[in-house]
Protein backbone atom coordinates (compact mmCIF):
# COMPACT_ATOMS: atom_id res chain seq x y z
CA UNK A 1 0.00 0.00 0.00
CA UNK A 2 2.56 2.20 0.94
CA UNK A 3 4.78 1.34 -2.73
CA UNK A 4 1.06 2.25 -4.58
CA UNK A 5 0.98 5.79 -2.78
CA UNK A 6 4.84 6.35 -3.85
CA UNK A 7 4.37 5.56 -7.40
CA UNK A 8 1.18 7.74 -7.47
CA UNK A 9 3.22 10.34 -6.04
CA UNK A 10 5.97 10.40 -8.40
CA UNK A 11 3.98 10.02 -11.58
CA UNK A 12 2.13 13.77 -10.46
CA UNK A 13 5.83 15.09 -10.44
CA UNK A 14 6.82 13.43 -13.68
CA UNK A 15 3.91 15.05 -14.92
CA UNK A 16 4.04 18.16 -13.27
CA UNK A 17 7.30 18.18 -14.50
CA UNK A 18 6.55 17.51 -18.00
CA UNK A 19 3.84 20.07 -18.22
CA UNK A 20 6.56 22.51 -17.05
CA UNK A 21 8.85 21.60 -19.33
CA UNK A 22 6.30 21.71 -22.31
CA UNK A 23 5.26 25.32 -21.38
CA UNK A 24 8.27 26.99 -20.49
CA UNK A 25 8.88 27.64 -24.53
CA UNK A 26 5.74 29.22 -24.47
CA UNK A 27 6.70 31.43 -21.47
CA UNK A 28 10.24 32.05 -22.80
CA UNK A 29 8.69 33.57 -26.50
CA UNK A 30 5.47 35.69 -24.15
CA UNK A 31 4.60 39.11 -25.74
CA UNK A 32 7.28 38.19 -28.91
CA UNK A 33 4.96 37.53 -31.21
CA UNK A 34 1.72 37.85 -32.48
CA UNK A 35 -0.67 40.79 -34.19
CA UNK A 36 -1.81 43.93 -32.47
CA UNK A 37 -4.02 46.37 -34.14
CA UNK A 38 -1.74 49.78 -33.33
CA UNK A 39 -4.77 52.64 -34.18
CA UNK A 40 -7.62 52.55 -36.14
CA UNK A 41 -9.50 55.96 -37.24
CA UNK A 42 -13.04 56.18 -38.18
CA UNK A 43 -14.49 59.58 -41.09
CA UNK A 44 -17.16 60.09 -43.28
CA UNK A 45 -16.14 59.95 -46.93
CA UNK A 46 -18.89 60.67 -49.44
CA UNK A 47 -22.14 58.76 -47.64
CA UNK A 48 -20.29 56.42 -45.76
CA UNK A 49 -18.32 55.77 -42.78
CA UNK A 50 -14.76 54.63 -43.29
CA UNK A 51 -11.86 52.98 -41.33
CA UNK A 52 -8.62 53.33 -41.75
CA UNK A 53 -6.23 50.86 -39.59
CA UNK A 54 -2.85 49.76 -38.51
CA UNK A 55 -2.04 46.07 -38.05
CA UNK A 56 1.80 45.68 -36.27
CA UNK A 57 2.04 41.57 -37.86
CA UNK A 58 5.61 39.88 -35.40
CA UNK A 59 5.75 36.58 -36.86
CA UNK A 60 6.62 33.47 -34.27
CA UNK A 61 10.04 31.57 -35.13
CA UNK A 62 7.95 28.70 -36.09
CA UNK A 63 5.73 30.69 -38.59
CA UNK A 64 8.73 32.52 -39.75
CA UNK A 65 10.21 29.03 -40.41
CA UNK A 66 7.29 28.09 -42.50
CA UNK A 67 7.22 31.20 -44.52
CA UNK A 68 11.24 30.56 -45.20
CA UNK A 69 10.11 26.70 -46.41
CA UNK A 70 7.47 28.13 -48.73
CA UNK A 71 4.50 27.20 -46.54
CA UNK A 72 1.71 30.23 -47.50
CA UNK A 73 0.20 32.09 -44.61
CA UNK A 74 -3.31 33.10 -44.83
CA UNK A 75 -4.29 36.41 -42.71
CA UNK A 76 -7.67 37.17 -41.97
CA UNK A 77 -8.62 40.93 -41.16
CA UNK A 78 -11.97 40.75 -39.68
CA UNK A 79 -14.44 43.94 -39.74
CA UNK A 80 -17.87 44.19 -38.27
CA UNK A 81 -20.11 47.52 -37.55
CA UNK A 82 -22.32 46.70 -34.32
CA UNK A 83 -25.53 48.56 -33.34
CA UNK A 84 -25.50 48.49 -29.76
CA UNK A 85 -28.65 47.40 -27.81
CA UNK A 86 -29.52 47.39 -24.32
CA UNK A 87 -32.02 44.68 -24.35
CA UNK A 88 -30.37 42.13 -26.19
CA UNK A 89 -26.58 41.08 -27.55
CA UNK A 90 -25.45 43.69 -30.23
CA UNK A 91 -27.11 43.47 -33.75
CA UNK A 92 -24.65 43.09 -36.53
CA UNK A 93 -24.80 45.72 -39.13
CA UNK A 94 -22.06 44.91 -41.40
CA UNK A 95 -19.79 41.41 -40.75
CA UNK A 96 -16.76 41.40 -43.76
CA UNK A 97 -13.27 40.42 -44.10
CA UNK A 98 -9.66 40.92 -46.24
CA UNK A 99 -7.87 37.84 -46.79
CA UNK A 100 -4.04 37.88 -47.94
CA UNK A 101 -1.69 35.42 -48.64
CA UNK A 102 2.15 35.58 -48.17
CA UNK A 103 4.36 33.23 -49.28
CA UNK A 104 8.50 33.56 -50.21
CA UNK A 105 9.50 32.04 -53.26
CA UNK A 106 12.72 30.68 -52.91
CA UNK A 107 14.19 30.20 -56.40
CA UNK A 108 12.92 34.27 -56.76
CA UNK A 109 14.32 35.30 -53.54
CA UNK A 110 10.85 37.40 -52.82
CA UNK A 111 7.72 37.22 -50.53
CA UNK A 112 4.29 37.81 -52.56
CA UNK A 113 1.25 39.34 -50.61
CA UNK A 114 -1.71 38.49 -52.59
CA UNK A 115 -4.91 40.34 -51.56
CA UNK A 116 -7.32 37.33 -52.15
CA UNK A 117 -10.15 39.60 -52.50
CA UNK A 118 -8.86 42.25 -55.64
CA UNK A 119 -6.30 39.79 -56.30
CA UNK A 120 -3.87 42.47 -56.41
CA UNK A 121 -0.44 40.52 -56.84
CA UNK A 122 2.88 42.47 -54.96
CA UNK A 123 6.47 41.36 -54.31
CA UNK A 124 8.91 42.40 -51.98
CA UNK A 125 12.08 41.68 -51.50
CA UNK A 126 12.50 41.57 -47.27
CA UNK A 127 10.05 39.87 -45.15
CA UNK A 128 9.33 43.05 -43.16
CA UNK A 129 8.03 44.75 -46.29
CA UNK A 130 5.94 42.23 -46.96
CA UNK A 131 4.35 42.02 -43.36
CA UNK A 132 4.03 46.28 -44.13
CA UNK A 133 2.28 45.74 -46.96
CA UNK A 134 -0.63 44.41 -44.98
CA UNK A 135 -0.06 45.89 -42.61
CA UNK A 136 -2.24 49.01 -43.61
CA UNK A 137 -6.29 49.59 -44.15
CA UNK A 138 -7.64 52.58 -45.60
CA UNK A 139 -10.92 53.88 -46.75
CA UNK A 140 -12.70 50.72 -45.82
CA UNK A 141 -16.64 51.73 -46.04
CA UNK A 142 -17.82 50.14 -43.15
CA UNK A 143 -21.58 51.52 -43.11
CA UNK A 144 -23.86 54.04 -45.04
CA UNK A 145 -24.40 57.18 -43.50
CA UNK A 146 -28.19 56.52 -44.30
CA UNK A 147 -28.12 53.35 -41.70
CA UNK A 148 -26.87 55.37 -39.36
CA UNK A 149 -30.09 56.27 -36.66
CA UNK A 150 -29.11 59.23 -34.15
CA UNK A 151 -29.31 58.45 -30.73
CA UNK A 152 -28.36 54.74 -30.84
CA UNK A 153 -24.73 53.88 -30.47
CA UNK A 154 -22.53 52.36 -32.61
CA UNK A 155 -18.99 50.35 -32.66
CA UNK A 156 -16.65 48.90 -35.59
CA UNK A 157 -14.86 46.26 -34.33
CA UNK A 158 -11.21 44.62 -35.89
CA UNK A 159 -10.13 41.00 -35.30
CA UNK A 160 -6.70 40.21 -37.43
CA UNK A 161 -6.22 36.11 -37.61
CA UNK A 162 -3.93 33.43 -39.00
CA UNK A 163 -5.91 30.90 -41.01
CA UNK A 164 -4.43 27.52 -39.31
CA UNK A 165 -7.07 25.51 -41.03
CA UNK A 166 -5.55 26.65 -44.36
CA UNK A 167 -2.01 25.36 -43.87
CA UNK A 168 -1.02 22.08 -44.92
CA UNK A 169 -2.42 19.10 -43.43
CA UNK A 170 0.33 17.49 -41.55
CA UNK A 171 1.11 21.37 -40.01
CA UNK A 172 -2.21 21.61 -38.88
CA UNK A 173 -1.63 19.55 -35.43
CA UNK A 174 1.35 21.25 -34.78
CA UNK A 175 -0.60 24.49 -35.58
CA UNK A 176 -3.23 23.75 -32.93
CA UNK A 177 -0.66 22.63 -30.29
CA UNK A 178 1.94 25.34 -30.24
CA UNK A 179 1.94 28.29 -28.68
CA UNK A 180 4.13 29.40 -31.70
CA UNK A 181 1.12 29.52 -33.75
CA UNK A 182 -1.05 31.72 -31.46
CA UNK A 183 -0.82 34.70 -33.83
CA UNK A 184 -4.00 35.97 -33.87
CA UNK A 185 -5.22 39.35 -32.68
CA UNK A 186 -8.40 39.87 -29.85
CA UNK A 187 -11.44 41.94 -31.28
CA UNK A 188 -10.63 45.83 -30.77
CA UNK A 189 -13.90 47.93 -31.00
CA UNK A 190 -13.78 51.64 -31.55
CA UNK A 191 -17.15 53.72 -31.38
CA UNK A 192 -18.74 55.37 -34.47
CA UNK A 193 -19.95 58.79 -33.65
CA UNK A 194 -21.78 61.04 -36.36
Amino acid sequence: MHASVSNKSSFCYALLYCCLVWLLPALSYADTFGVEVKNAEIATQGNSYVLSADMDYRLSARAKEALQNGVPLYWDIHIKTLQHRGYLWDKTLVNTSVRYRIQYHALLNMYRVRNEGSRELYNFSTLSAALDSMSTLRNFRVLDKALYESGERYAVGIKVTLDRDALPLPLRPIAYTNPQWYLSSDWTLWPLTK
